[in-house]
């Protein structure tokens, strides 16, 4: 049995993720009046807001002075927050609260690996804080997703190595990261994640002997 579960936040615990696209479209149209195309919200995903930025602004091809960078990433996150002082437990995505409790009763310790700076504040309005043995601060990494750093943060706060550690994830930079971790990756979503050790369409196939199965599978 793996020791850790090292946690994503946006699209696998609740989908918060959705709440960071929108609040960037509102910045994006405010400032620039253009839209932001659907087609590039994943490669927004799982990353900063700073490299969430970039990529919006590589795509519609506009340059902007480090000030303006840095205001427009503080204007986003002030509306983003806005927006999540509605989340309630009921907003936790279907089958994560379940497979939390199953983790914690295996005595599997819980880390967030999550590249959120308001990781804290979502786990406590979510109910769920207190299943968390530990929170990586994204402040402290200094390479963000698809590098490792995070979730390797994430296990050395649960004292266990990466081989000890399952993590899951909703994104293609964060399975990357998972996987050049060295760590046993869960991946929640389309084919897109092919490259997780473990794939479930939906967090409500998310099961403690499914994934464990497969991580035995995995280590023999």
């Amino acid at each position: 049995m793996f020791k850790g579960a090292l946690f994503d936040l946006d699209g696998v615990i609740a989908d918060t993720a959705s709440l960071h696209f929108d609040a960037w479209r509102q910045i994006i149209l405010k400032h620039f009046e253009v839209s932001i195309p659907d087609t590039i919200e994943e490669k927004t995903k799982g990353v900063s807001r700073e490299d969430s930025l970039r990529v919006i602004l590589e795509h519609l091809n506009i340059s902007i002075s480090d000030y303006d960078f840095m205001n427009l990433c503080e204007e986003k996150n002030k509306l983003y927050v806005k927006s999540l002082e509605r989340l309630t437990p009921s907003n936790v995505l279907p089958g994560i609260d379940h497979f939390i409790r199953e983790l914690k009763e295996q005595g599997i310790k819980l880390a967030l690996a999550s590249s959120s700076k308001n990781g804290p504040f979502i786990l406590k309005k979510l109910g769920l804080d207190s299943f968390f043995d530990a929170i990586a601060n994204p402040e402290d990494i200094t390479n963000g997703k698809p590098a490792p750093d995070i979730f390797l943060a994430a296990a050395k706060s649960i004292h266990c190595g990466a081989e000890e550690c399952i993590a899951i994830e909703d994104s293609v930079a964060g399975v990357t990261a998972i996987n050049s971790a060295n760590i046993f990756s869960v991946a929640v979503g389309g084919t897109e994640l092919s490259h997780a050790n473990k794939l479930f369409s939906s967090t409500k196939e998310l099961m403690l002997l499914k994934v464990e199965k497969a991580w035995q599978n995995c280590k023999r």
